[in-house]
């Protein structure tokens, strides 16, 4: 597109979206600009709350994107209640939300509305999380926005996507994991399904979010074009069966995959072990099982006809198990076994705790726990940044806002409100703001 247009100077890098003052595309006119980190100088209006949305947002903050949340009066995100709380403060909302300006305001009076729809023309992308129809009620579906921001980038995030059968039924992480086959998948074989206590979809989902915002933003600077983005939780999850789904549909259903405890019901040895003093989890694929068998010293296992490919480990599952789990007991330690597997170059892993994840000095060294601190709450550790970048090795240091604090300097920045408007409108209940 750079050939397409004629550069001009950019008069503000602070508007600059390929910029909105200029019709030089956006690496011409930051070129010469100290960037923070790489989505530095993108604009992003975010209608999210509690986790899959947010995940987005949150990650494109950690990457240096300017972001507004805009928060629905008079309580804002839901997640600001969510454990854990300490003085009114919330931890998990400390953890989403890090780096977002808010926006507190009533979208169902005419002026707030009008604030919305004006800065949807300032902004390089929009995300909500809303129940699919609910962004459209208030006038802000993609069908009316791209009229005033042909270049907006505006993603979608729900339970089921916005089309389809299920998509207007209300829905959360485990819901939809309930309905992608995975919940299916965990747990005792002849017992219930289990479900995991940690936001797996949601997460997930958001990260696949960034992704297609990433794409698209991409595609905006070579065409000029913004687009929809429809990402669903439901789709995340089915993209992680790696084996059920092919197995089941290339074996005609003759294979129909189920949920198979601590062993994987496909690929032997793959699980979970009882150990000397615990649980090992050991993954050895099929080149890698005389490997393991000279580690347990037992090579002659290699070629034992009830072991002698995956398959027939698969169909002897019950002595594999036993033959790894005696060889563990008759190790001096657990510490001991994980050094003989690591030195044969086999997968292991203690099953760590929460509190021993937290302490462990790998996670620290690469900040995969971060310890932070939030003006009201305090110290913290929290999960760190998933994404590297050589360009920009430190993390930005962000805080979380509180509630509508940034009112008047989101709409005296991107509308050129006065302090005296911002407080009409706070005093008329427009806009809300936490003492």
């Amino acid at each position: 597109m750079a050939g397409n247009h004629q550069s001009q100077p950019c008069p503000c890098r602070q508007e600059c979206v390929w910029c909105n003052t200029c019709t030089s595309p956006k690496e011409e006119c930051m070129a010469g600009a100290e960037l923070t980190h790489v989505l530095d100088g993108y604009k992003v209006l975010d209608f999210t709350q509690v986790l899959a949305g947010p995940t987005v947002t949150r990650l494109m903050a950690e990457m240096g994107a300017e972001i507004i949340k805009v928060e629905l009066a008079p309580s804002g995100d839901l997640s600001r209640a969510l454990p854990f709380l300490k003085d009114g403060r919330s931890a998990y909302f400390i953890q989403q939300n890090r780096g977002k300006k808010s926006l507190c305001l009533d979208a169902k009076n005419p002026k707030g509305l009008e604030i919305l729809k004006s800065l949807v023309e300032k902004v390089d992308v929009l995300v909500e999380n809303y129940a699919p129809g609910t962004i459209g009620r208030l006038g802000l579906d993609y069908e009316t926005v791209k009229q005033t921001n042909p270049r907006l980038v505006m993603c979608s995030v729900s339970a089921f996507g916005q089309t389809g059968p299920l998509s207007n039924r209300p829905g959360y992480d485990y819901i939809a994991q309930a309905y992608s086959g995975v919940t299916h998948m965990i747990g005792e074989p002849e017992g219930p399904p289990y479900f995991p206590m940690l936001g797996v979809g949601d997460v997930s989902t958001g990260v696949h979010a960034v992704a297609a915002i990433a794409c698209a933003l991409l595609y905006r600077e070579r065409t000029g074009k913004g687009q929809y983005l429809d990402i669903s939780i439901l789709d995340a999850y089915f993209h992680c069966h790696e084996m059920n789904v092919q197995m089941y549909s290339a074996s005609k259903g003759a294979i129909k995959p189920k949920r198979s405890g601590t062993q994987h019901y496909a690929i032997c040895p793959i699980g979970l072990f009882k150990s000397k003093e615990a649980y090992l989890c050991i993954m050895a694929l099929p080149h890698q099982w005389s490997a393991l068998c000279r580690a347990m010293g037992r090579p002659e296992l290699a070629e034992d006809p009830r072991f002698v490919d995956n398959a027939k480990r698969v169909e002897n599952l019950p002595q594999v198990v036993q033959v790894i789990e005696d060889w563990l007991a008759s190790t001096p330690s657990d510490a001991e076994a994980m050094r003989l597997l690591e030195e044969a170059r086999i997968p292991v892993a203690p099953i760590l705790s929460i509190e021993q994840a937290v302490n462990h000095p790998h996670l620290q060294y690469r900040r995969t726990v971060r310890r932070v601190t939030d003006r009201l709450f305090g110290e913290l550790d929290i999960p760190g940044m998933p994404l590297k970048f050589s360009e920009f090795p430190d993390d930005l240091p962000l805080q979380a806002p509180f509630l509508g604090e940034h009112n008047e300097a989101v709409l005296s920045q991107y509308l050129s409100y006065t302090p005296e408007q911002v407080h009409r409108l706070e005093s008329e209940g427009v806009l809300k703001r936490a003492n």
